[in-house]
């Protein structure tokens, strides 16, 4: 594995572990990151406006267009690290 890899793995593991719940932004913003870093642009239907948290998740992600898997990896371990260490904004 590349070392973005173990850093990625590692930060998912460490998400788990977090000692505060993010706010529903900072939720958003690893979901997306996470979506980019392992399955790369975003894909299938947007759904439709009765499903608020669902198009949410998908105008999320897909604002990451684009986005290396590898450099969503990386900020997606960033973030999780700045969580944990209470400087994430």
């Amino acid at each position: 594995m590349t070392d973005i890899t173990t850093q990625f793995a590692q930060a998912q593991e460490d998400v788990k572990q977090l000692t505060e719940r993010p706010g529903n932004l900072t939720l958003l913003r690893l979901y997306a990151l996470f979506k980019q870093a392992t399955e790369g642009d975003v894909h299938g239907d947007k759904p439709g406006f009765t499903d608020i948290v669902g198009k949410y998740k998908y105008d999320a992600w897909g604002a990451l267009k684009g986005t290396t898997q590898d450099a969503a990896k990386q900020q997606y371990a960033e973030l999780v690290e700045s969580l944990k260490n209470g400087t994430a904004a």
